[in-house]
């Protein structure tokens, strides 16, 4: 008898450990679970599993008891891997225990396999990340790169997917990488409709390097702020390094250096990213040719359009307009 009960549904299994940080636990709970169709239908079907069934000791003063066991796994379509407070001790970080090792056996090759926080470790160790880019908690990075050179670890963003396999960085991470899964799945709308719901930010801008302590050069609570509100404006625009330096009245320079200290990426990365997602909006939202949405979003040309679009989410325009159009209302 199948653990999942709903066989039309994506099934999401969440591998918790003792240790488990529960915030972390219900963030796919609470993300996964909200997501509905436009006629109202649940999409996911998420399922809590634990190595032992039973009580599963947590990082505060609660235990969770869990009742569905490893084979959970077998079932699933993605499987979630939280942090565990063993995580952040130097031993539990280079190998995998002979059950954990066992239980990760039992996925499936083609199911999705996401990390939370230090969870990355697990698949490190596990040897799911080699030869990929991932990231983890910057607080742990420098033992990460240490521990698993074959890795690509990129310490300075919220997440990273290389198709079957997604790592994210700190707790409030696992927010921004749920809701990417949750829009690659089925679409911006459904997972704008899960944000909305949980009082968050579709989409947050930058990375780690932005709450990582560090000096601050000059007072104010913005310096970029300005430029990127007027770059999101005029996103069909050629826009230049020049040009968003001057919306902030000083050099490319030192906007670059202050630009990357804010957001934690490149202005150009930041730049490409807010027109990949206004490309997928009008391609989800919109019946406007693939030529205009190319010139609306600001890369110009359908081809570029398609070069952009294929190295951030594998799929062409026009696939992408045929899996997550949004259809008019009856």
């Amino acid at each position: 008898m199948s653990i999942f009960m709903h066989s039309n549904r994506h099934h999401v299994a969440v591998l918790v450990r003792d240790g488990l940080l529960p915030i972390e636990m219900g963030i796919a709970q609470r993300l996964f679970g909200q997501a509905k169709s436009a006629d109202g239908e649940f999409l996911y079907e998420v399922v809590t599993c634990t190595l032992i069934p039973g009580q599963v000791r947590t990082d505060t003063d609660i235990t969770v008891n869990v009742a569905h066991g490893p084979a959970t796994l077998s079932e699933a379509d993605t499987v979630i891997v939280p942090a565990s407070d063993e995580d952040y001790e130097p031993q539990g970080r280079d190998r995998l225990s002979a059950p954990l090792a066992d239980a990760l056996a039992l996925i499936r090759p083609a199911t999705r396999i996401a990390s939370i926080c230090t969870g990355s470790f697990v698949l490190a160790a596990a040897g799911l990340l080699d030869g990929l880019r991932a990231t983890t908690h910057w607080k742990v990075a420098e033992e990460f790169c240490r521990l698993y050179p074959a890795v690509e670890l990129d310490p300075d963003v919220l997440y990273t997917d290389e198709g079957r396999i997604l790592t994210s960085a700190g707790v409030a991470s696992g927010i921004d990488l749920c809701l990417h899964m949750i829009r690659n799945d089925f679409g911006s709308a459904v997972a704008n409709d899960v944000a909305r719901g949980t009082i968050v930010a579709p989409h947050r801008d930058g990375g780690q390097a932005q709450f990582i302590q560090r000096p601050v050069p000059e007072p104010g609570l913005s310096q970029t702020s300005n430029s990127r509100r007027w770059a999101s404006e005029h996103l069909d625009q050629p826009l230049t390094l020049h040009d968003l330096a001057e919306q902030e009245s000083v050099s490319v320079r030192t906007f670059t250096r202050r630009f990357r200290q804010e957001v934690g990426v490149s202005p150009l990365q930041w730049l490409n990213q807010k027109r990949v997602d206004r490309a997928r909006q009008l391609l989800e939202e919109t019946d406007l040719t693939i030529d205009r949405i190319a010139v609306q979003a600001g890369f110009g040309t359908t081809a570029s359009l398609r070069q952009h679009l294929q190295s951030t989410l594998g799929i062409s325009p026009s696939m992408y307009r045929n899996t997550f159009r949004i259809p008019e209302p009856d």
